[in-house]
């Protein structure tokens, strides 16, 4: 018998235990979703619609539809560069491989660019959802997906949020950083972008935003030229596709909660050390990540949550510069998730631990360990070549329309849900492989 009198060995009656609790926890999580509401309504009163100039939009689709007319363009030779132009190339190239060493070091290194440069959104943007990827890839080792997914499917996971994480950070921080260099020395190093394989999509733009600093279009078309780069080397990737996307359980990511992206943000000064007032949560989910048309559009609205809700923005400011990402979602809510194991691996047969968004009186915080303790970093590959703009030239310019923030963004309750429902599915197959 467990602490709640429930067989550790009969899964309808562990079940049916935890069934008894539903209203009172349907209750609980309903007052959180009516205040997450109110709360959403109150801070989307002060929203701000962003929009890139049209302007400058009509500028880049008419050079959009000339490059597309064009065979892709090969990386620029070395010897066509200056000594010093092949030096800066590879004091970026060995600055990036440094900080693409695992999830941890990308996540810092958007942080840290950012806090240098306000004005690229896409670097806050990246950072936060990179935290994402993070805790993403620690659930995998962390209290309930292991119940649920056998270590080649956790590993095969891993390496798909790896690898998508990986070649976006290789591909954008090279250009961000040529950015900081051009600030640097005074004139735009933009030729230089073919030197690290970005496609010839993006040497306008940054022209274009050298010339008239629009974060809104710059940040869209880093969006979009990220979506598409990992389209065939990532998400169309035969590997992928069979040990990851098309399997059972990631077409169950809503139950795994790999659609979740959020961002926790304070409403106070001092967001770590007052614990008695919770970090909120804003964020979108994503229906479908292997619609490309839906991935951008996804990360529009993320960005439009993060930089037109003014609130928002602040608070996620204020939690990134007091919180260094590890991985473990203790970062954001330690309330629930502890960094160390505090009782037996595995599910605990005694039930859930969560009543509503809080812990049971007694129960150990749910495991949630950090990345550089729970996976070895992966040896970087280089990505495959080409550039994806010759095939997609016809359709990027629709993506450059008015960014409208969403009414509903507040994510806070439905991540307690998403909790209780992966936290019974975990239970229940513990306790059938019990049985």
């Amino acid at each position: 018998m467990n602490g709640n009198g429930v067989k550790g060995n009969n899964p309808l009656k562990a079940i049916g235990h935890w069934l008894a609790g539903v209203p009172h926890t349907i209750t609980e999580l309903a007052s959180g979703k009516l205040a997450s509401l109110q709360s959403a309504f109150h801070l989307g009163q002060n929203a701000q619609k962003l929009v890139p100039g049209k302007d400058s939009v009509k500028r880049l689709r008419r050079t959009w539809k000339d490059l597309g007319v064009l065979p892709a363009s090969p990386p620029a030779p070395e010897l066509s560069l200056s000594a010093q132009e092949r030096q800066l190339v590879e004091r970026i190239r060995l600055d990036t491989q440094r900080k693409n060493r695992n999830n941890v070091t990308r996540t810092r290194a958007y942080w840290n660019l950012y806090e240098r440069h306000p004005e690229l959104h896409w670097a806050l943007l990246a950072h936060m959802v990179s935290r994402n990827g993070g805790w993403n890839m620690t659930d995998l080792e962390g209290e309930f997906l292991p119940a649920l997914l056998k270590r080649p499917g956790r590993e095969a996971l891993f390496a798909f949020l790896e690898r998508a994480n990986a070649l976006i950070f290789g591909d954008a921080y090279p250009q961000l950083l040529l950015y900081e260099e051009s600030k640097r020395s005074g004139e735009p190093l933009f030729h230089l972008l073919p030197a690290f394989g970005v496609s010839v999509f993006m040497r306008p733009v940054w022209e274009e935003f050298w010339a008239v600093h629009d974060p809104a279009l710059l940040t869209v078309s880093l969006i979009v030229n990220e979506q598409h780069f990992i389209e065939s080397r990532v998400v169309k990737q035969p590997y992928f596709m069979e040990h990851v996307l098309e399997t059972a359980e990631f077409q169950a990511q809503a139950l795994l909660q790999l659609n979740q992206v959020f961002f926790p943000y304070a409403l106070h000064k001092d967001p770590i050390h007052r614990s008695a007032d919770r970090l909120n949560l804003a964020g979108e989910i994503l229906e479908d990540f292997t619609d490309i048309k839906e991935r951008i559009g996804f990360g529009k609205t993320l960005y439009a949550i993060l930089f037109g809700i003014p609130a928002v923005h602040q608070g996620v400011v204020l939690f990134a510069s007091a919180q260094p990402h590890t991985g473990s979602r203790a970062d954001y809510w330690p309330h629930l998730f502890s960094r160390i194991r505090k009782d037996a691996p595995g599910v605990s047969a005694a039930g859930p631990k969560l009543e509503g968004c809080e812990l049971k009186a007694g129960a150990a915080g749910i495991y949630s360990p950090e990345l550089e303790r729970t996976w070895r970093d992966v040896p970087l590959t280089a990505p495959e070549s080409g550039d994806w703009f010759p095939a997609y030239a016809g359709s990027v310019a629709g993506y450059f329309g008015d960014i409208d923030v969403p009414t509903l963004f507040e994510m806070s309750a439905e991540c307690c849900f998403g909790l209780h429902k992966i936290q019974l599915a975990a239970l229940a197959s513990t306790q059938l492989k019990r049985d």
